[in-house]
């Protein structure tokens, strides 16, 4: 078996290549290269995607998550509750539009952002709540929209890991005042390149979105509002569409390839559980271990690509260092960035790729386990 690598966006590239390349030729032949005709068509199609009355295309993820908490009304000393098991662009996005995280723990066996934990995070000045779908699957929206409107606050969703997927039914992106998604080239639905956007059913919302990604304006020459330039290229778009019809296809792929991850290697470490409300669309496949980096470097040796999804919980980033945390505050956030370990996963991959990952990985465990009992039979 040659090796099995992380992702396969060469291949998915290749199945695309001639709608892509006419994407390419129209828009190289219209010079619009900025906004323009094909980003109001990506828009209009994620909006639909998503179930939204609106989406705001931008540069990044984010740049979505960042102009939504400022078109949203987030200022200066607001407090939002975020889950300390994310990727630090959740945060960051917070500190840039001027407000402060408050890190909550998460749920053991999701991930995902824990509601007793953030309810008792909520203070006088908190304002927001930020859900992060994790891993391809949803927060318990309901629950999580429980806590927002008993304690007056808005709901946001940072859904750059969850293009298409569903909490009872209904798409992410519509659950509360705003959601943001990345389009990193190796999200479930990926640019060449970043972009991001904004789905949301406030016109009004979405509106001031519009003018803070194109520097404050209304229209040409006339600026109404302190902006950025955070504006996503029309190149892009029309990659986007044309990625966007295979979308459901390949969120189908990776959900055969976890059944087939999960077949092989359930019982031996820790899944992660998949709520029947909240079908997960696995943008990574996390696996739980203690001896996580070992694993990882047998897997490279043969010849199986791995990440870590993340390796550090917010409040142990440098950068952000000044966060209020109690020493073992968030015991599963910590665990989670201590233990987890994502296998190749990709719509592309070939089922006998998935099997050679997992059979490796039991036997990467396996053979842990028994130079752990061996070294314990000698103390």
């Amino acid at each position: 078996m040659r090796r099995v690598p992380f992702t396969t966006l060469e291949r998915e590239h290749a199945e695309l290549a001639d709608g892509l390349r006419a994407a390419f030729e129209q828009v190289l032949r219209r010079s619009a290269f900025i906004l323009g005709e094909e980003v109001s068509r990506f828009e209009a199609a994620w909006a639909t995607a998503c179930g939204t009355a609106e989406c705001v295309g931008v540069a990044s993820g984010t740049a979505a998550l960042s102009l939504l908490f400022r078109a949203a009304g987030i200022r200066r000393g607001d407090e939002v509750i975020v889950p300390a098991h994310t990727y630090i662009a959740s945060a960051l996005a917070l500190i840039d539009a001027g407000a402060v995280p408050v890190l909550c723990d998460v749920e053991e066996d999701t991930g995902l952002l824990d509601v007793e934990a953030a309810a008792a995070a909520v203070g006088p000045r908190t304002a927001a709540v930020l859900a992060v779908h994790l891993y391809g699957q949803m927060c318990d929206m309901p629950a999580v929209q429980r806590l927002a409107a008993r304690n007056g606050l808005a709901l946001f969703e940072d859904a750059a890991q969850a293009h298409g997927a569903e909490c009872h039914g209904r798409r992410a992106g519509g659950f509360g005042s705003g959601a943001a998604f990345s389009f990193y080239p190796s999200k479930n639905l990926g640019a060449l390149g970043d972009g991001g956007a904004i789905c949301t059913n406030d016109r009004e919302l979405a509106e001031r979105a519009r003018r803070l990604r194109n520097l404050g304006q209304r229209r040409k020459g006339e600026h109404l509002v302190a902006g950025v330039n955070e504006r996503l290229d029309g190149l892009q778009a029309a990659f986007l569409r044309v990625k966007l019809s295979r979308l459901e296809a390949a969120n189908a792929a990776r959900r055969r390839h976890a059944a087939c991850y999960s077949t092989i290697i359930d019982g031996r470490v820790r899944l992660l559980a998949e709520r029947e409300a909240t079908p997960c669309v696995y943008h990574v496949f996390p696996v739980r271990i203690d001896e996580r980096d070992s694993v990882a470097e047998t897997l490279r040796h043969a010849g199986i690509d791995t990440g870590v999804h993340y390796a550090r919980p917010l409040h142990h980033h440098p950068a952000l260092s000044g966060l209020a945390v109690s020493p073992g505050a968030l015991p599963n956030s910590e665990a989670w960035a201590r233990q987890e370990l994502s296998l190749p996963m990709s719509p592309s991959l070939r089922s006998a790729e998935v099997e050679a990952a997992a059979d490796a990985f039991v036997a990467a465990v396996t053979a842990m386990g028994a130079q752990r009992n061996g070294q314990l039979e000698r103390v």
